[in-house]
């Protein structure tokens, strides 16, 4: 991809647009306007762009009728034009929503049109466009990435140790940013997709052989999927308990379709005495330390693992601002710890940004500290 652009909803912007993108590339694809409304114009945007008429496709308004007909409501008349099709195009088949893609050529330059909505868009990236684009251009290079995701480890730190990958032409290395955690890419490019890939394997084990133990996943993987992959092949289960970051934590995990395979449970607990009564924290502990200390996470996390009966306790416990700091417990102070067969482990942060980065940053953290204790014990376990 050589350029991206955002427009609003205005027909001679879209225009506009549409004539800078064919005079600098042979393929544009566009996601969204394609919806009933009349500030859905991408259609009409290109339609007048290129010269052509709209013509109704009695086909696309009987999907139309039958998508409402199945749903047991009139089709409102608006919708009609989502069934208009571009001269010459061909509609593409929209089976998560009501609009239709459409594939027009013109002038050796090949436009897409997607609807907006992820869900809807990316099936018909996979099905429509990219199976046209390989027919399209058949011999031509195939590009494939790797990305690698880091946690526990800095941005600069990784950049400073792979700069003598980073400046390579095939396969290119590039470091990535993103919250809480960051990510190197490695691109290459090859006649096919298994040549290109032999190329990024050799790369791709040089970077795992220089950082141990802060590669959590690859490509679509986050930290709850990895958690949740590591939880499940020891057969364990978690308990987690949260302060500062009030449940946060808790919904990542949970949002892994089958996480009720490995999680137990969650207590938020905010004020002190939920912290005493639901947790088991000792009020000698709180007295002399306070909610934001080392010594009250670890008991969070060890009364959490007992008293719901898990492999694995996690708690997090700090200060996320905007107020509530001081100058011996700053906002973005967070102490976390994981509580397991071998023992407690607890960690001291020092997080920057606004409530929602710390909050967010804190709870990935954390995931990472258990993806670690939990792969370390899998992996003695296996080595007796």
């Amino acid at each position: 991809m050589y350029h991206h652009t955002a427009v609003g909803d205005n027909l001679e912007r879209i225009r506009d647009v549409f004539r800078v993108a064919a005079a600098r590339s042979n393929v544009v694809v566009v996601t969204g306007g394609l919806g009933p409304t009349d500030d859905d114009l991408t259609r009409e945007a290109l339609a007048s762009f290129l010269g052509r008429p709209l013509e109704l496709s009695e086909e696309a308004l009987r999907e139309l009728e039958q998508f409402f007909a199945r749903r047991e409501r009139p089709m409102p008349a608006e919708n009609r034009k989502q069934a208009m099709k571009i001269q010459g195009g061909v509609l593409l088949p929209n089976p998560n929503g009501t609009a239709p893609g459409q594939y027009v050529e013109a002038g050796g330059v090949h436009f897409f049109l997607l609807p907006g909505p992820p869900l809807e868009m990316r099936p018909l990236l996979e099905r429509e466009v990219i199976p046209r684009l390989k027919q399209l251009f058949p011999g031509e290079q195939v590009l494939v990435s790797r990305v690698l995701h880091f946690c526990g480890i800095g941005e600069s730190d990784v950049d400073e140790r792979v700069q003598d990958l980073t400046g390579r032409a095939n396969p290119t290395v590039a470091p990535l940013a993103g919250e809480g955690e960051m990510l190197l890419r490695i691109t290459a490019s090859g006649a096919d997709e298994e040549s290109a890939r032999r190329l990024i394997e050799p790369v791709e084990q040089d970077i795992r052989s220089r950082f141990p133990g802060y590669i959590y996943g690859v490509d679509d993987d986050t930290l709850p999927v990895a958690v949740g992959r590591v939880l499940r092949g020891a057969g364990a289960t978690l308990a987690v308990a949260e302060s500062c970051t009030g449940g946060l934590l808790s919904a990542m995990v949970t949002e892994v379709p089958g996480s009720s395979e490995y999680f137990r449970g969650s207590v938020v607990a905010y004020d002190n005495e939920v912290k005493q009564q639901a947790l088991g924290v000792s009020a000698s502990t709180l007295a002399a330390y306070g909610a934001v200390s080392e010594a009250t996470a670890r008991e969070m996390a060890e009364g959490v693992r007992t008293r719901l009966g898990a492999t694995y306790g996690l708690a997090v416990t700090g200060i996320a601002g905007p107020g509530g700091g001081s100058s011996d417990k700053p906002v973005g102070l967070v102490y976390g710890a994981v509580s397991g067969p071998a023992g407690t482990r607890t960690v001291e942060l020092h997080l920057r940004g606004s409530r929602e980065q710390v909050r967010l940053r804190a709870s990935k953290r954390l995931l990472w500290e258990l993806w670690r204790m939990v792969s370390q014990g899998v992996e003695k376990k296996e080595s007796q």
